[in-house]
């Protein structure tokens, strides 16, 4: 351990170097509080032993800023003083500090003392490291309830929340919100003729494509259920979601999947359905649902492969 001794006396200080570096840990030193700040701030010590009453700024002083100082980090401190009164040690934990000895201090019980503290150091890292994974497991299983286990973008869950979130802010804050709806064309004649493995595949191949033409952080790519498929476009309107349709389509020919039985092309192919509005109060996430899904159904009626705009109606 690196120990900040503090102490006016040069001679308690060579006293106390002399214990601690026997006990095989190194030393900095100051000679009254004021000093001893910056010392604790640049050389961030691991163990304070610190007098109570010294010139400039006295011990209890001394330690109450270290602990503003460094307010996430714990850092023993332990008083040294040649007063032994109950309300000296109750000032010396009021100051922060962990221990308080009465001058002077004998090998063994400064020993003892500072293992002691280095156990419950030990622990208070170990509490923290376990916090620490606990926490990153935790957003590790946020992240995975909100993913399509298949597709690895949104679920059906995470979908129906975010939506409702952006229908309501979209409203409060009068600004246009787009639902785009998409459906694989044929897509139980793609796993027929293919097999279930290639329509698996296929499927990811397409939420990758969804999620690549979603440019902003806010447009989220869902996959809505079996062969469908969602975008939530937030603050974008008609004009824009539909680059965003065109975009889909696009990406949707690149990928240049072969479809043998479909009826429109001898590529994969997409059906889209656009909903655009500026909700009023009373929208909810699920009207605009269904006017995407009228989209897409129309959609699908003109021939698939293609795009149609909801009339909101």
């Amino acid at each position: 351990m690196k120990v900040l001794i503090v102490d006016d006396s040069p001679t308690i200080r060579a006293a106390l170097r002399g214990l601690v570096q026997k006990m095989g840990h190194s030393v900095i030193e100051a000679e009254d509080g004021s000093k001893a700040l910056a010392i604790y701030a640049q050389d961030r010590p691991d163990l304070v032993l610190i007098d109570v009453v010294m010139p400039v700024m006295d011990g209890y002083e001394a330690a109450r800023q270290m602990r503003h100082s460094r307010p996430d980090e714990w850092v023993p401190i332990i008083f040294l003083s040649s007063k032994e009164a109950d309300q000296d040690l109750d000032r010396a934990i009021e100051a922060g500090g962990d221990d308080y000895l009465v001058k002077p201090v004998s090998f063994v019980v400064l020993n003892a003392k500072i293992r002691a503290l280095q156990r419950i150091e030990s622990t208070r890292t170990k509490l923290l490291e376990m916090s620490r994974d606990l926490a990153a497991a935790n957003r590790e299983l946020e992240s995975l309830s909100r993913q399509d286990g298949l597709t690895e973008i949104a679920n059906r869950r995470y979908f129906d929340s975010y939506l409702l979130t952006e229908v309501k802010r979209a409203s409060r804050e009068r600004l246009p919100l787009s639902l785009i709806l998409a459906d694989v064309d044929y897509f139980k004649a793609f796993n027929d003729c293919y097999g279930h493995q290639a329509g698996d595949d296929c499927l990811r191949r397409v939420a990758a494509a969804l999620k690549a033409v979603g440019r902003r952080p806010a447009d989220v790519a869902a996959r809505y259920g079996g062969e469908e498929f969602a975008m939530v476009l937030p603050s974008t309107a008609m004009e824009g979601a539909v680059d965003v349709a065109k975009s889909l389509a696009r990406a949707i020919e690149a990928l240049a999947i072969p479809h043998a039985r479909s009826s429109v092309s001898t590529q994969l192919t997409l059906s889209q359905g656009i909903a655009s509005l500026i909700p009023a109060h009373d929208t909810t996430s699920e009207s605009i649902i269904e006017f995407a899904d009228q989209a897409l159904y129309q959609a699908k009626q003109q021939g698939r492969n293609r795009y149609v705009l909801s009339t909101g109606k």
